[in-house]
């Protein structure tokens, strides 16, 4: 991996696969990071390549080489790397030299499956999960009760449930009596079971089938693979299957 140094520290720590550009600012601000055993805790700081940088008490180098994977989550894992409460990880699935250095790029609940993104690169990260982007999100939904067309016309201009701004979908197909398949483009935290609880729905299954253009297709439960130079470069242009 190229770095032009001096560089901001947040993306240093981007870079060495500690997340987001975002998320290494939160870091920064919650006091978890020291350069040359000195804490820093305000944005702006550059560091260069013979600095020590620590996250707690963990070295932060950048990887060799960026890496992306697709993976199925299976139920009953979180996404979350560390959890005092958890003990299924879905980072651990993907078995691979850098994988102590993979974040999430979004994430699905714990009760959620389906396709989810791994990664060591920061800035592309910070690039696929801005709202600018409107990057497509595809689910297959399944409930309990039968599904009103109603209710999700109503999605579709915006209900509101826990915040000042609308849930809204973006696209829905009916596919049986308790089947749909329902695109979202912002992903506030657990949106589509909200909007289907707010209509009276119980959800017994979710399944995440599609970002952007990267299909979950047939790839089995538990099992990752590498997303293709293609599909990556149409996911940060922002393009949609």
């Amino acid at each position: 991996m190229q770095i032009d140094y001096p560089i901001r520290l947040q993306s240093y720590l981007a870079k060495s696969g500690f997340g987001s550009r975002r998320f290494c600012e939160r870091l920064i601000a919650d006091g978890r990071v020291s350069v040359n055993t000195k804490l820093v805790t305000e944005m702006g700081v550059k560091v260069s390549a013979d600095d020590v940088v620590m996250v707690d008490d963990v070295l932060a180098e950048p990887a060799d080489r960026v890496v992306y994977y697709v993976l199925h989550k299976p139920k009953g894992y979180v996404c979350t790397n560390y959890d005092p409460n958890e003990k299924l990880y879905a980072r651990d699935l993907i078995t691979i030299p850098e994988s102590n250095l993979l974040f999430h790029v979004g994430r699905l609940d714990k009760e959620s499956t389906g396709l989810i993104l791994y990664t060591n690169d920061g800035d592309a990260a910070q690039k696929i999960m801005h709202p600018s982007h409107e990057i497509e999100k595809e689910y297959a939904v399944m409930t309990q009760e039968t599904i009103r067309r109603v209710d999700m016309e109503d999605a579709l201009r915006g209900v509101y449930i826990d915040s000042q701004r609308p849930y809204v979908i973006k696209k829905f197909e009916l596919r049986s009596k308790r089947w749909a398949v329902v695109t979202l483009t912002e992903g506030k935290n657990r949106e589509l079971r909200k909007i289907f609880s707010y209509f009276g729905y119980t959800v017994k299954q979710l399944i995440r089938i599609r970002i952007g253009p990267i299909l979950l297709g047939d790839l089995p439960v538990g099992k990752y693979r590498p997303v293709t130079k293609g599909e990556m470069k149409a996911l940060l242009e922002g393009e949609n299957a």
